[in-house]
């Protein structure tokens, strides 16, 4: 897979203080890339550069291989976390305007804005003033806005904001439609049940430094620890416990069972395989549970990030 944008060595200052360090991104075509990182860390700066806000101060960045140009402005479509709809105008009067800032005629832009008010059913909002919404309703608009004039790049700065669960499925699943459809977008989002749920690569920066990146699943299996979740019925709890403390490391569960199933956690050691656990269990008893302990991304978040302080 082709990379849509590179992102090579970027250094930005404010003064004294370096906001991105030798900061190098690869984003590939056709994914959800999420772009993490506590507050502070950097990312505010980078989505700024990529959008052409502020200038690099050394380092360079790519779109389809070419070097970042102003006319690629209306390659990007950018959805910032501070929303930037002016709430005296009217929804479909600012859309239009906003569609034709992006390069659409105004033929076109009624066109695909007809489209995705009937597609969110809002043709109803079309004459009133953004103050007159609610902020889950703002946000639907700015959604479409970002998105109308087809962009080859999204970005999207906590993009479910506002949103009722139900709105929020929603807009994950155009989201990931989009990116079906081709297009290649940058999520940056604290919710890390969403990143779990909408990303296929991550890059996570921590004091202006890119600490990890790649792959989510790659991530996960570098930060795995070999450890189960088992549950057992057994006759004698006491004495299986004992018993797998001196074959495993084996320590107290935090999860419950419909029983009074034995529930321990267990880390296999350098020699051990799930198989040897399995059979170990299954000589003691009936096997209700066994589940290995798979790191979260908001796991790997805490973790990389407390080892980066």
């Amino acid at each position: 897979m082709s990379n849509l944008l590179e992102i090579n060595n970027v250094v930005k200052n404010y003064g004294d203080f370096r906001a991105l360090n030798d900061v190098s991104l690869h984003i590939p075509k056709g994914s959800v890339y999420g772009l993490l990182g506590p507050n502070g860390a950097g990312k505010t700066s980078l989505i700024r550069i990529i959008n052409q806000i502020t200038m690099a101060d050394s380092g360079s960045v790519f779109l389809d291989g070419e070097p970042l140009a102003p006319k690629h402005t209306a390659d990007i479509g950018y959805l910032p976390e501070e929303r930037g709809l002016y709430k005296s105008m009217k929804v479909g009067e600012q859309a239009l305007y906003l569609a034709q800032l992006k390069g659409l005629s105004k033929t076109e832009a009624k066109k695909r804005l007809k489209y995705w008010f009937e597609k969110f059913d809002i043709m109803a909002w079309w004459n009133k003033k953004i103050e007159e919404l609610s902020k889950g309703m703002a946000q639907k608009v700015q959604f479409i806005v970002t998105v109308m004039h087809n962009p080859k790049l999204l970005i999207f700065d906590e993009p479910f904001s506002g949103f009722d669960p139900i709105n929020a499925q929603i807009i994950a699943k155009e989201i990931l439609q989009l990116r079906d459809e081709g297009a290649t977008i940058i999520f940056s989002t604290h919710r890390m049940e969403s990143v779990e749920e909408m990303c296929d690569e991550i890059a996570l920066i921590n004091r202006s430094n890119k600490i990890l990146d790649g792959k989510l699943s790659d991530i996960k299996r570098e930060f795995r620890t070999n450890t189960f979740q088992v549950g057992l019925h057994t006759a004698n709890p006491k004495e299986v416990e004992a018993s797998l403390k001196e074959n495993f490391t084996a320590f107290p569960a935090d999860f419950k069972l419909l029983g009074n199933e034995l529930t321990m956690n267990v880390k296999l050691g350098a020699n051990d395989t799930s198989n040897d656990l399995l059979s170990f269990l299954t000589s003691k008893g009936q096997v209700q549970h066994f589940v290995e302990l798979i790191p979260s991304a908001n796991d790997i978040f805490i973790q990389a990030v407390s080892k980066n302080q």
